[in-house]
C-alpha cells in the first residue's frame, strides 16, 4: 500500500497558534499529534501531545514522580493555566528535527521505517521535494499498525489480549 492510499486529512496548528487551541485539537480530534505549519501551511514540525503535556506538567513534579500523589485535585485542575499566553511555537523542542515526511508513491514499509527512526506517531505526506512541498494529509502509527499487522497474526498463533 502506499502512503498516497494512507493518507488522510489531517488537523493543523500555525507556529503562533495558542497552546490552549493545540491542546483543544489533540483532545477533540482524538490525536497523539498535530501538524504544525507555516504561514503558507506548508508543514514544518510535528508537535507530539506528550510536548503540550510537558508544559502543564510543572517540572518539580517531573523530577519526582512520587511528589505527583501528594498533589490535590483543586492544584491539577489550575495546572493547564500553563498553556494560556504561550504559542505553538514555544512548545515545540528547541532541538526538534525535521519535519517527518514521505512522498505519496513511498510503500508502507517505507512509512513505518520512517516513524521509528523519528520516533513520530504521525508523519505528513507531501506532494513534491522541499519543505514548500504542499501537505496532502497524514498517516498516524495507527494507520500503519492496521496496514502492516491484519489478520496475519491471527494465522500465526497469536492470542486476543486478555
Amino acid at each position: 500500500m502506499l502512503a498516497s492510499e494512507l493518507a488522510e486529512p489531517y488537523p493543523t496548528v500555525g507556529l503562533g497558534s495558542s497552546a490552549v487551541e493545540a491542546a483543544r485539537l489533540l483532545t477533540e480530534h482524538h490525536r497523539p499529534a498535530l501538524v504544525v505549519v507555516d504561514e503558507h501551511d506548508h508543514p514544518v514540525a510535528i508537535l507530539p501531545g506528550s510536548q503540550v503535556l510537558r508544559l502543564v506538567i510543572p517540572g518539580y513534579l517531573q523530577d519526582d514522580v512520587k511528589l505527583a500523589s501528594v498533589v490535590d485535585d483543586s492544584f491539577v485542575d489550575q495546572m493547564c493555566d500553563a498553556l494560556v499566553g504561550k504559542t505553538v511555537a514555544e512548545l515545540l523542542p528547541r532541538d526538534h528535527d525535521d519535519l517527518p515526511v514521505v512522498r505519496p508513491d513511498d510503500t508502507v514499509l517505507e512509512v513505518a521505517v520512517l516513524m521509528v527512526v523519528e520516533r513520530s506517531p504521525l508523519v505528513a505526506v507531501v506532494d513534491g521535494p522541499g519543505k514548500t512541498a504542499p501537505m496532502i494529509g497524514a498517516i498516524t502509527l495507527t494507520t500503519v499498525l492496521r496496514e502492516i499487522l491484519p489478520e496475519r497474526l491471527g494465522e500465526r498463533g497469536a492470542t486476543e489480549p486478555r
